[in-house]
Parts: structure tokens; sequence; C-alpha cells
């Protein structure tokens, strides 16, 4: 749970989290998009650059970034050595029936870098932007389903709980473990039907706290007569010329990334250097 980095808010003073809400989540999807459109490793060397820089002007703590990557860490292996093994052509080492081809690595090194990264760009938007900063972010960028009554507040509002809530559960696991193992429940030992098993006693109590949860801010919400619609905001949303910049680099990392798929076939494949 401690290696779990969505939802949750690192407070600092850097251009990043100054920038408009709606900036970060279209620099989000931005950056994902421009993920599946890489195909070489010039593509991939240009976006490390890219993310680079923005890592360090947000001034978040590579460490914590690195993570939100432990917690997927079985997905990222079991996803690469599965493209590996089963992905056909030169073959490098063969053993059994099992077959490593040169296509395999570097597809499988594609898909854990792609992985890797997509854990990062989310958290950098989840770490430099408030849930309430990122609820009005939401309800702004996709204002326009109201024409067609897509009830865009009440969307945003959930998600925005939603986010808030993972810290809190969190917490919450975290102490109703401690709990658990004061009294001899045990974790760590047998197989995995076993572990699993032994997660009852954190899952019920995690489970009714949860409700419990919800059920005080409903009441909470309703005896504040909150009905959504349209709210004013103290802090409305505006754009700064820092913004406009930030659109601009994206929509430019979009078009580097696209030329780079061009360019990479006049330069040397780098299975072509390493293999050959």
């Amino acid at each position: 749970m401690a290696n779990i980095t969505i939802g949750q808010y690192y407070p600092e003073n850097s251009i990043i989290h100054k920038l408009d809400p709606r900036v970060k989540l279209f620099g989000t999807l931005a950056m994902i998009v421009a993920l599946f459109l890489i195909h070489n490793i010039l593509g991939y060397i240009l976006f490390t650059i890219f993310i680079a820089l923005i890592v360090k002007a947000s001034k978040v703590p590579f460490i914590k970034l690195l993570k939100g990557v432990r917690g997927i860490l079985f997905i990222l292996l079991f996803s690469a050595l599965l493209n590996v093994f089963l992905t056909p052509g030169n073959v490098v080492f063969q053993f059994w029936i099992l077959t490593i081809t040169r296509e395999g690595l570097i597809k499988g090194g594609f898909i854990a870098v792609r992985l890797v990264y997509l854990v990062i760009c989310t958290s950098l938007m989840t770490l430099t932007t408030t849930p309430n900063d990122l609820s009005d972010g939401l309800e702004k960028s996709f204002g326009f389903l109201k024409v067609i009554k897509f009830p865009v507040h009440e969307i945003a509002m959930i998600m925005s709980l939603a986010l808030r809530f993972i810290p809190t559960l969190m917490e919450e696991t975290e102490k109703i473990t401690k709990a658990q193992k004061a009294r001899g429940a045990d974790f760590d030992t047998g197989n995995l039907f076993a572990r699993a098993k032994s997660l009852i006693p954190i899952l019920i109590p995690l489970f009714i706290s949860s409700l419990r949860r919800a059920l005080d801010l409903a009441t909470a919400m309703e005896a504040r007569c909150y009905h959504g619609g349209n709210r004013t905001k103290m802090k409305p949303l505006r754009y700064s010329q820092r913004d406009f910049v930030a659109y601009g680099s994206y929509v430019v990392l979009i078009a580097v990334v696209v030329i780079s798929n061009y360019a990479a076939g006049y330069l040397p494949w780098i299975g072509d250097i390493v293999f050959h």
C-alpha cells in the first residue's frame, strides 16, 4: 500500500504545481498518446529527456515516483517476459520450449519502459495537483457535455472524493494490519491461498470502515444542502502565459515523436548494434 502514489499530493512551490489543472490533464493525456505512438529507440530517448525535464521542474523526488513503479512490478515483469518469449523473429537463445528472439527482447524492453513511464506520468499529475483542483479541472474540461445533460459536476465530484479517500484508506489499512499483527495474525507465511485467506481480517474491517465513512460524508453533504449544479468557485480557473507555453510543449512532444518514427528509418536499430 505504501507504493501507491496515485491520489497522493506532494506540496511544493514549483512551476508544475502552479499550472492550471486543465493543462496537466491535457498534458497527461498527450504524454500517454505520445507513448503509444513511439515505435523506436529514438522516440524513447526524446521522451526520456522530456519527462526528465518535467520531473526536474516539479521538484518531486524521483524516488517517490519510483514507488509507484514498485506497485506494478509483477505486471511489468510478466508483460515484458511474455513478449520476450512469444515474439517470433531471429533466435538469440533457445532452451527446451523457451525461445528468446532479438525482436522479443526489443519489444519486451519497450513494453517495460512504456509501463514505467505510464505510472510516472499519472503519478506526476496527482502528486502536483490537489484533489479539489483536479475536480475543478475535470469539470471545466468536460463542461461542453452539459449540453447533452451529462452530469459533469457529479462525475467530477465522485472522482475527487475517490482520489481524496485513497490516502485515508491506505492509512486505515496500515492501522488495521498492525492491530491484527498485535493479536497474533500472520500475513507473511504459508502458500498463496493461505496468504489470501489471512487477508480476510483486514478486508472486512476496512470494508465496514469505508461504508461508515461514505455514510458520514453523505450525511454531511445532505445536512449542508448540497445539490451540485452550477456552483460558484472561490478560486475560478484562469489561464496564464505559462499555461499556453505548457500546451505548446505538449503539442511539440507529439510532433517530435511522430517525426522520430520517420527519422528512425534512416538510423540503425539499437538491436543491430547490440547483437551484430
